[in-house]
């Protein structure tokens, strides 16, 4: 479960993903990743903490069928936000439930997110030192 410190909730949030996000689609979920606004603009010595919300909508199927792909959805960003390089990165992450998400089971949604979350962070992620 993700914490609600962990989560994108407001609708200036989800907005800012619609405009500055990169993405990456797949069959079954697109992912969106922006930097952090209010993460780049503290002066906390925190380290920085990546955040993730979720649109899945009518489109997907019934209530039921919503929150199962939601749930999923969630246990699956949960796990990558605690394993490198997402956990040290202050970025947002929306991830949108596309209709075939429905009869996906968990494993094919874990597949399909987790190669499309990569995708998109790729020019998020620090540049590797040249002299290293």
């Amino acid at each position: 479960m993700l914490p609600r410190d962990r989560r994108v909730r407001t609708p200036a949030e989800f907005r800012h993903l619609g405009r500055t996000g990169t993405r990456a689609g797949r069959r079954t979920v697109v992912v969106s990743v922006a930097t952090d606004p209010d993460q780049t603009r503290s002066t906390s010595p925190s380290a920085p903490r990546p955040r993730a919300g979720f649109v899945v909508s009518k489109a997907v199927g019934n209530a039921v069928t919503r929150n199962r792909v939601k749930r999923r959805l969630r246990a699956v960003v949960a796990e990558q936000m605690r394993l490198p390089p997402l956990r040290d990165l202050p970025v947002l992450v929306q991830v949108r439930a596309l209709p075939a998400a429905a009869e996906a089971d968990y494993a094919l949604l874990r597949r399909e997110t987790v190669g499309a979350l990569g995708k998109a962070l790729k020019p998020h992620l620090p540049a590797a030192s040249e002299h290293a």
